[in-house]
């Protein structure tokens, strides 16, 4: 954070930017925001400046902006949930949203963007981080057609002294990493404090470390403002001074621009770099001596600086002077904006790694295999029973499988590649293998990279798992610095020693694979994996006769159940257990509430129905106690996790409820997993399976 004496000046600063519809300071009402009358209140502090929602009881109605009642009673399994809703907003230009806040004790906070063309708000911020001081955090508005609304829900911890507030909501147009330093919250810059040499703001017709402050390029004058950095208290032989952007919500592409000015070019370093969730640096630009500025010019110049920025993912712009000693200078900057368009007409548009995706349902995609092998790699397609796992994307669909135990010889490679990629970018790659039969595992699956131009190759995957028969999650991050392809090698040494090898369900992206694993806010209502809990499911406590179970691997009884999740392989799911339980009775499991649209939803999720005692699984959704079942399935169907989907209509605020019941003994177990309910209607689902060749996956 910047220096407390610095935002306090900053704070005397007037704000010139225009300021959008949904902004509020909170200082004497709510500018329209209101209080979802299904949840708790939040309540406006008596004198104004911020609204909150509190663990303990309130002792003060809240003020009313219109009328904002609280409620007798939370929702959502008794914890108490604050949900604030802004006046529709005309969104059809790209705007920045800059929310002041605080979260004390324990307790955390999302803001969500609410369409009404669309089911689900969409998450774009959460925090569960509690601080003794406001925080500013920002997140790109990208345009909408429709009208939509700002959610703010917040959660106060159980513990007596939590909550949540928000001190100010501004919305300004255009980009959350433009800036021009003029207004008290600096766009949500902040300085990396050195104990040395540090950003300051400069301007403003005040004096903080020198007398000949310059004009900004903002105003041209000595009233506006802009950040600088001084040498003046450099002690080693480098030292660092560092501001830095919010980080970017969204993904983004196109041309930063800035405005800086540099003295003693030879004492200092000036780049630019991006930064993503894991710390890892990529530099943008580094000034040359070609672009010299003498800060004690009378002028005080100012120099344009631009540069393309890629950001697929989540990143912070950083701005880094490097001093080599007291006397290295000044640099300072203002005026930094965005433009969606590249700076050059030569700049190659952001890569899309979805090429290298494939669920081999209707083909190879753009994989490849040398003929001169004889296309080992098989797409076989099974029909799943009590014997045999079918595919991992629907249990019913296609995947490709090499070295059969009837294959014609043995002592040979498997090789299948994938199509080209551009050099100088890092990757995430995801797949789902399974194995059967093998002695050994060092070689049964192999990833490589490889580069045709040098005809270098680099292993940056092997198998380590003992062949278990499931379909395991897989995934691998790697970089490379000239194009360069990845290559699924297997190798079947003798014919004692081979089994099978089966691939599906292939998955790129831009990043480090850790940068999209439990970075996204909370999940849909609806949407559920089951890794990391039950994501707002609750038991239904009133009519059950046991829980649902959380679990890893094998349920307990034999000849029944999934051999492990959906999701990973070696993740959770839930189930029934049937053990305790007589024929008939059965378990419920209830989402968080479901905002209801006038059009379609598409609920889908994997079933695991393996038994030869099991029973039924159902569906029902429930509108204020009104049941339908929309649907249900019963008997033993596969060893293999089957996708389900179902479209159903609900105008009004519902909630999706999972039963299953028992059969007529006790291998009746019932399990699902990956739960995703999204708004329209459900795609149709192609299923051509057919009995192969391909019973020794099993």
């Amino acid at each position: 954070m910047l220096p407390f004496y610095l935002l306090t000046l900053a704070a005397i600063i007037q704000a010139h930017s225009q300021l959008l519809p949904g902004s509020c300071s909170f200082e004497s009402d709510t500018c329209g925001y209101t209080s979802d009358a299904d949840f708790h209140s939040w309540v406006l502090h008596r004198d104004g400046r911020f609204v909150a929602v509190d663990a303990d009881d309130f002792t003060e109605a809240p003020l009313q902006d219109p009328p904002v009642e609280p409620t007798a009673a939370p929702r959502a399994g008794g914890e108490k949930l604050g949900v604030l809703l802004s006046p529709a907003l005309d969104q059809s230009e790209w705007s920045c949203l800059r929310l002041v806040y605080q979260i004390s004790g324990s307790g955390s906070l999302e803001v969500l963007q609410r369409s009404g063309g669309r089911s689900f708000d969409r998450p774009l911020w959460s925090s569960r981080t509690p601080s003794d001081s406001w925080v500013i955090s920002s997140m790109d508005l990208d345009s909408d057609a429709e009208p939509t609304r700002i959610v703010v829900e917040g959660r106060p911890g159980p513990a007596a002294g939590s909550s949540v507030a928000i001190f100010e909501i501004h919305i300004s147009p255009g980009y959350c990493l433009e800036c021009d330093f003029e207004e008290s919250h600096l766009c949500g810059y902040s300085n990396q404090w050195n104990a040395n040499v540090n950003w300051y703001v400069g301007g403003g017709g005040g004096q903080l470390l020198s007398n000949d402050m310059q004009h900004d390029h903002t105003y041209n004058n000595r009233t506006g403002h802009f950040m600088y950095v001084d040498s003046v208290y450099a002690k080693t032989f480098k030292e660092v001074a560092k501001v830095v952007s919010p980080l970017t919500t969204v993904p983004m592409s196109g041309c930063l621009s800035f405005q800086y000015q540099r003295s003693e070019e030879r004492g200092n370093l000036f780049s630019v770099y991006t930064r993503d969730r894991l710390g890892q640096y990529q530099e943008l630009w580094r000034a040359g001596p070609e672009s010299q500025s003498q800060w004690s010019d009378a002028t005080g110049e100012w120099i344009p600086a631009q540069v393309d920025l890629k950001a697929p993912y989540s990143v912070q712009v950083v701005f880094e002077v490097a001093f080599n000693s007291p006397r290295g200078g000044r640099v300072a900057l203002d005026d930094i904006s965005f433009s969606p368009e590249f700076c050059s007409k030569d700049t190659e548009p952001t890569f899309d790694p979805s090429i290298a995706n494939c669920d081999f349902e209707s083909g190879l995609c753009r994989y490849t295999q040398d003929q001169a092998t004889g296309l080992s790699w098989r797409r076989v397609s099974v029909k799943p029973n009590i014997f045999r796992n079918g595919d991992h994307t629907t249990g019913a669909g296609s995947f490709l499988l090499a070295h059969s135990r009837l294959g014609p010889r043995s002592g040979y490679v498997s090789a299948l590649t994938g199509p080209l990629l551009p050099g100088n970018m890092k990757y995430c790659l995801r797949f789902y293998f399974s194995l059967r039969g093998f002695n050994q595992t060092d070689r049964a699956l192999t990833v490589y990279l490889l580069q045709p131009h040098s005809g270098r190759q680099e292993k940056i995957w092997t198998q380590g798992e003992k062949s278990r028969g499931i379909w395991i999650a897989a995934e691998t991050s790697f970089q490379t610095t000239e194009p360069a392809k990845v290559v699924f090698v297997s190798t079947c040494r003798s014919f004692w020693d081979c089994g099978s090898v089966a691939l599906d369900d292939f998955s790129m992206s831009l990043g480090d694979c850790e940068l999209t694993a439990g970075s996204s806010p909370s999940p849909l209502p609806g949407c559920c994996d089951f890794e990391a809990g039950l994501c707002g499911y609750s038991q239904d406590k009133q009519s059950d006769t046991v829980d649902w179970e959380w679990r890893r691997g094998p349920t307990p009884t034999s000849y029944t159940g999934p051999r492990g999740d959906h999701t990973t392989g070696l993740g959770y799911y839930l189930y029934l257990e049937a053990s305790p339980l007589l024929p008939g009775q059965s378990s419920r499991l209830r989402s968080r509430p479901i905002r209801g649209t006038r059009g379609p939803h598409c609920l889908r999720f994997f079933y695991h129905m393996y038994g030869s005692g099991t029973g039924q699984l159902r569906v029902h959704v429930d509108r204020d106690g009104e049941d339908e079942v929309v649907w249900q399935l019963g008997g033993e169907q596969s060893v293999a996790w089957l996708r389900a989907q179902v479209e159903y209509r609900c105008d009004s605020q519902h909630q999706i409820v999972f039963e299953a019941i028992r059969g007529s003994s006790v291998r009746s177990d019932i399990a699902i997993d990956d739960i995703v309910l999204e708004g329209g209607p459900c795609p149709e689902m192609e299923i051509r399976a057919t009995v192969g060749s391909s019973n020794e996956i099993e």
